[in-house]
Parts: structure tokens; C-alpha cells; sequence
């Protein structure tokens, strides 16, 4: 097997010789499968409401103990990937978070059904192991196209579930299986496919273009156990990683939220069917086929121009501009203006995800997993808070609607009930919209010495003159 023993300063998707062009690849497919597998219920929650008789709150702890699930594992895996590579941690992960996806598929009752939602959130964390491997892999002239892309290409997992997961059940039906029935088969198939993955990266992958951590440990090529934890405590006591976890929770996490929210809000703002929501819906989050690695493309340019000040100058106006693009877009009552505006909120809200993922790599370059970790946490906490301030508004809302009309008929009660959740979500996205350009602005806070940016100067030259721009 041949591989590159320097870091690739271009981002050349046909070169899979190439050990960083190939970890590519398998990390973005690998993180494709972990979010499909992830949100793979999300399809079939009718189904399992009627063969499980969950309640409405039991669906809605569904979907929060899936997010926080994947709080403590992101957390807790950047760590992990600092001390044993990535290449075992997602071999691990994909394997052993294979278990509940599987496991799903047999569940007879809700509570199992919400255990098992709990820990199929902990294959989340594939994103900071992607991140963290092509962080590694790739030079500072190109990591934030290559984190960006790798990261966008893996989240597209999370809308092709939407038709995905219906093909996997039409396929099991086609052999007989009862339809009510099929989730459950296509929840195993999924869980298989994500198990074989695991072994795929282990055997076609290895943690550093120069080898892998075990063998690098040995030779001493690498700090040793008592410098990993000085190094993760240097990293909880520097402000500008607390800066980035509140601003991937100001664009990932909304990204999330607002999503989530969005079917309903076009439907009862708008008036338009499930269905047309639904496949507005499904058309942004396929945006991230390009917009994300616009983000971290234009990071690195910025950080050519401008160095380490100009990636953060970009995340700035890229975040700020995704704050009011939101904000706007919840004052519109006319669709085709609500659209343009939703169309640029999907754009700069997935670029400023890239963009944030262009500035991490260069914080503390000895424990970029842990930073990771944290940062990409911030994004399901953001998601968290935000999804508990909008139901919170919405149902406030909504129930002194009901209660006001109840005397005017089941479809007097509806409309008000509908108009209520529009103007409540429509206020909470507003105010969303402020925090964001608020946590835009903390990102000017964010420094670096002038040792560190002589360091990537030199690193990119270094490599660039060694590769010859190819590898």
C-alpha cells in the first residue's frame, strides 16, 4: 500500500493512492452513514407512534435524548482521538454504535425505544473524528476546503435518510415483510451497513500520513500520556475555544433547529401541504453539497490574504450575515420573499459550519481533537436550548389560542392554533437571529500570537515545497 508521508496541500479526489486523499473519502462515507443511521427513524416516527403507542411527549424525548446523547459522546471523543488516533475511534464508534441501531429494530416497548434513541445519538460524534482526521491530513493552504467538505458531504446523510430509509423499506416489503413492520428491518439493515464501515476504516485508513499513533508513540514521535492531559487542560482553559463552542452553537445548532421546526412553520404560515414543506425542507439541507465547503474554501482564502486574523474576519461576516438572514426571513408574509431570504439563511448558516471548522485546526495544533470535541458539542447544545426556547414559546401560544376559541368550533380552534405557532415561532426566530449576530461579533475576540501565525506560514511552505503541491 502506498502512501504519502506529508500532509496533501491540494484536495485532489481522484489521487486515492494518496493515504489523505483516501482517508477522505472513507471518512466522509463512514460520516454519511453515521448521520443516515442517526435521523434513520426520523422517516418512520408515524409508524412507530402506532406500533409503539408512544405519547407526544414520548416522541419529543425521543428526539431530545438523541441530541443529548450526542453531547457527552462528542465531548468525550475528542479526547479519545487525541490519545488513540481516529482510526480506532471510528472503528469503535461505527461498530459499537452499530449495537442500538440495531437493537432498535426489536424494541417492544417505549421506554426501550427512547434508551435506544439515546445511544444511537452517540454515533454524532463521527463528526469531530472526521474533522479531527482530515485536520491532519491535509496542509493549512487547504484544510478548511477539506474539513468543510468532508463535514458537509457527511451531514447530506441526515436529508438522504428522508429518501432513503423509504427505498430500504420498499425493498424489504417487496419480500414480504408487512408494511408496519418495515422500519424495523430497515433500522437493521442500516445498523449493518454502519457495523461493516468500521471494519473498512480500520483496515484501509491510518491515523497520520506519517503513521499511525501506536507506532508513532513508539518511536517517540509523539507526546507522551502525561502531556495529552496537560495538553486537554491547556485546552479547557483557553477562551477562544469557548468562543468557537458558542459559535457552532449560533450556526450548527440552528441549522438543527431551525429545520427541525421549519416543516410546520411553512404550513402554518404559509399554508403549504406536508409534502411541499417537507421537500423545501429536505432541498436546504442537500445544500450542503456545496455551501459548507464554500465556508471552509473561503476561510482558507481569507487565511492566505489575511493569515490566522483572516479566517476569523470571515467567520464573522459569514455568521453575522446568517443571523440576519434568519432575522428577516421571520418578519416576511409573502412566500416567494421568504424563500429568497430562507434560500440565504441555508447558504451562509452551513458556510459559517465550514468556516468555524477553518479556524479550529490552528488553536492548539497538539490537542486539535479535544477542540474539536468541544466545539462540535456546542453545536448540539445550541440545538438543544434553541428547540426548548421555541417549543416553550409555541405552546405557550398555542394553548391560550385554544383556550380562547374554544367555543367557536373544531376548525376555528385550528386556525387560531395555527396562526398562534407562526407568530410565536416566527418571534423566536427573530430573536434567534440576534444571538447569532451577537456571538459574530465575540469572534473579533479571538487571537493569535505571531509566533502562531509564522508557524502555519512556514508549515504551508514546508509543505508545499516537499509535496510539490500534489500530495
Amino acid at each position: 500500500m502506498k502512501t504519502t508521508k506529508k500532509k496533501a496541500t491540494t484536495l485532489k479526489l481522484t489521487d486515492i493512492k494518496s493515504m489523505p486523499i483516501r482517508t477522505f473519502w472513507i471518512t466522509s462515507i463512514a460520516f454519511f452513514i453515521c448521520f443516515f443511521a442517526w435521523f434513520g427513524i426520523v422517516p418512520f416516527m408515524p409508524d412507530v407512534v402506532k406500533d409503539l403507542g408512544l405519547t407526544p411527549d414520548q416522541k419529543w424525548n425521543s428526539i431530545i435524548l438523541a441530541v443529548t446523547g450526542t453531547v457527552f459522546a462528542r465531548l468525550l471523543i475528542g479526547k479519545l482521538c487525541d490519545k488513540y488516533g481516529p482510526r480506532l475511534c471510528y472503528t469503535y464508534l461505527l461498530i459499537l454504535g452499530a449495537i442500538p441501531v440495531i437493537a432498535i429494530g426489536f424494541v417492544q416497548t417505549p421506554m426501550q425505544f427512547l434508551i435506544c434513541r439515546l445511544f444511537i445519538g452517540f454515533i454524532g460524534a463521527s463528526f469531530v473524528i472526521t474533522q479531527f482526521h482530515t485536520s491532519i491530513m491535509f496542509a493549512p493552504n487547504i484544510v478548511g476546503t477539506a474539513n468543510a467538505t468532508s463535514a458537509g458531504w457527511g451531514n447530506l446523510g441526515g436529508g438522504a435518510n428522508r429518501l432513503g430509509m423509504p427505498l430500504i423499506a420498499a425493498a424489504v416489503i417487496s419480500f414480504g415483510v408487512a408494511d408496519e413492520i418495515a422500519w424495523r428491518y430497515s433500522m437493521v439493515i442500516a445498523g449493518v451497513i454502519a457495523m461493516l464501515m468500521g471494519a473498512v476504516y480500520y483496515f484501509f485508513t491510518q491515523d497520520t500520513p506519517e503513521g499511525n499513533f501506536a507506532q508513532l508513540k513508539k518511536e517517540g514521535k509523539m507526546p507522551s500520556f502525561k502531556k495529552d492531559e496537560e495538553s486537554f487542560m491547556s485546552v479547557l482553559k483557553d477562551y477562544r475555544v469557548w468562543i468557537l463552542f458558542i459559535v457552532y452553537a449560533a450556526c450548527f445548532g440552528m441549522e438543527l433547529t431551525v429545520y427541525g421546526t421549519m416543516d410546520d412553520y411553512l404550513q402554518n404560515t404559509f399554508g403549504l401541504t406536508r409534502s411541499m414543506a417537507g421537500n423545501l425542507v429536505l432541498s436546504f439541507a442537500l445544500m450542503n453539497i456545496f455551501a459548507r465547503t464554500l465556508g471552509g474554501f473561503f476561510g482558507d482564502r481569507f487565511g492566505k490574504l489575511k493569515g490566522l486574523r483572516g479566517r476569523v474576519l470571515f467567520l464573522t461576516m459569514i455568521l453575522a450575515a446568517e443571523g440576519l438572514m434568519l432575522s428577516i426571513f421571520s418578519t416576511t408574509t409573502s412566500l416567494a420573499v421568504g424563500m429568497v431570504f430562507l434560500i440565504a439563511f441555508s447558504l451562509t448558516v452551513q458556510m459559517a459550519e465550514g468556516a468555524t471548522f477553518s479556524v479550529v485546526p490552528f488553536v492548539n495544533k497538539k490537542a486539535i481533537g479535544s477542540i474539536s470535541g468541544i466545539v462540535g458539542a456546542g453545536g448540539n447544545v445550541g440545538a438543544f436550548l434553541a428547540a426548548m426556547f421555541l417549543k416553550s414559546k409555541s405552546a405557550f401560544a398555542e394553548t391560550n389560542a385554544l383556550a380562547a376559541n374554544a367555543n367557536l368550533g373544531e376548525e376555528a380552534m385550528k386556525a387560531a392554533q395555527s396562526a398562534a405557532a407562526s407568530s410565536a415561532v416566527s418571534s423566536g426566530y427573530f430573536m434567534i437571529g440576534g444571538f447569532v449576530v451577537i456571538s459574530a461579533l465575540t469572534t473579533l475576540a479571538i487571537k493569535f500570537s505571531t509566533a502562531d501565525e509564522k508557524l502555519v506560514e512556514a508549515e504551508m511552505k514546508g509543505d508545499l515545497a516537499l509535496t510539490g503541491g500534489d500530495k
